[in-house]
């Protein structure tokens, strides 16, 4: 069973992040993958992380960013924690460190040239966002993975700042779903009023070099939201 979370238009992760946008199944194209993330809890988490002492009860340690599709075979890097090594690399520099003063992390990923076209190509379609979280809530330490679905239906045109997605590919490995299961969503709090319902998932793991990233595969029909509403 997958859920999605969402309050007031934000989607809640099992982890210290909270996705502004894109919302599930949000049809995208264009020149980029934009993707912002608060970082603050909305608020709750002191930010930036000199603000915070390296012994604080809950902290971030690092975010990554991949664009999966199982069905496709791709798994594709958005940002894995490193600095590109040139502005040609294709993927994005680490999360946390992106507008040093904001508590929203813009992420702006350049498509790689697979996906160049009017929206009907074969690498279109519907692919998994894989955020992996790894972080420190009330004095525990966690790594989760949660992944939502978009649609890549619109067009992409072509650029010369595109890179071939065989040096973003990262091998997938099928596995039972091993993400860290926290006790509860660390800043949804009472007097909430929730309805969801179920399907099925698949979950795979995903390899980059000698890290081992877990992700788990969404099933794309059928997906189920739990839409949060704040009682006043």
């Amino acid at each position: 069973m997958v859920n999605f979370t969402v309050v007031n238009g934000q989607l809640y992760t099992p982890g210290l992040a909270i996705v502004d946008a894109p919302q599930p199944y949000t049809p995208l194209g264009g020149a980029n993958l934009q993707v912002a993330i608060d970082v603050s809890g909305n608020g709750a988490l002191s930010w930036p992380p000199s603000t915070q002492s390296a012994d604080a009860p809950t902290l971030f340690h690092d975010i990554t960013l991949f664009l999966t599709s199982e069905s496709k075979s791709h798994n594709l890097t958005i940002s894995n924690g490193t600095v590109p090594a040139t502005n040609t690399t294709g993927y994005v520099g680490p999360v946390l460190d992106l507008e040093p003063s904001s508590t929203v992390k813009h992420v702006n990923w350049i498509w790689p040239k697979c996906f160049v076209g009017d929206g009907t190509s074969s690498s279109d379609g519907t692919y998994n966002i894989s955020m992996h979280q790894s972080f420190r809530w009330n004095d525990t330490d966690y790594y989760t993975v949660f992944d939502w679905p978009i649609s890549i239906t619109n067009s992409i045109p072509e650029s010369s700042d595109r890179v071939d997605c065989a040096l973003l590919e990262n091998k997938m490995i099928n596995m039972d779903e091993s993400s860290d299961t926290l006790p509860g969503q660390p800043w949804l709090t009472s007097g909430v009023s929730a309805s969801s319902t179920q399907s099925g998932a698949t979950a795979t793991q995903t390899s980059v070099g000698s890290s081992v990233h877990r992700k788990v595969a969404l099933a794309a029909a059928g997906t189920a939201f739990v839409m949060i509403l704040l009682m006043g």
